[in-house]
């Protein structure tokens, strides 16, 4: 036998009694848990991104006034210097309120859901799609690294 063990580790094998349908729902689920996490990645870019700007501003106004334009420094300053980027929030806020109303909340659940029905066992689908597309004794095609724990 070589150093690689065949077929997957225990905490990536189908639960006895799970069907096809369950473990096809529990992919869908977890590839839409991993969608909002993507999304919340962006709204943390967006968040990054519009706090560089601001902060990118103050350069703005100290050139516009060395510049002898000190009427649209101070307008800039005024008016988007550290402006809400919706009514009353910041993107900081904005970030926590989606990890408080969204976020966790659907973690949470799909944490529950796979604890309830796959017993705990996380990316079924994707477990057995690698199964089904290896090749067997390709050394590239293995299903865990070496050495690894059942």
């Amino acid at each position: 036998m070589s150093e690689y063990q065949d077929g997957p580790d225990h905490r990536h094998r189908r639960p006895p009694g799970v069907d096809d349908k369950t473990v096809e729902a529990l992919g869908s689920l977890s590839k839409a848990l991993e969608t909002t996490e993507r999304a919340r990645g962006h709204l943390y870019s967006f968040h990054q991104l519009t706090g560089g700007a601001d902060l990118e501003l103050d350069r703005t106004v100290r050139l516009l006034r060395e510049a002898g334009h000190a009427r649209w420094a101070d307008e800039v300053e005024r008016e988007i210097l550290g402006r809400n980027v919706i009514p009353g929030h910041w993107t900081f806020q904005i970030v926590e309120a989606y990890d408080d109303t969204y976020y966790r909340p659907f973690q949470e659940l799909e944490r529950g859901v796979v604890d309830a029905l796959a017993q705990g066992r996380g990316h079924l689908y994707e477990a057995e799609m690698k199964e089904a597309r290896r090749t067997a004794a390709h050394p590239d095609h293995t299903a865990r690294p070496p050495a690894t724990e059942d």
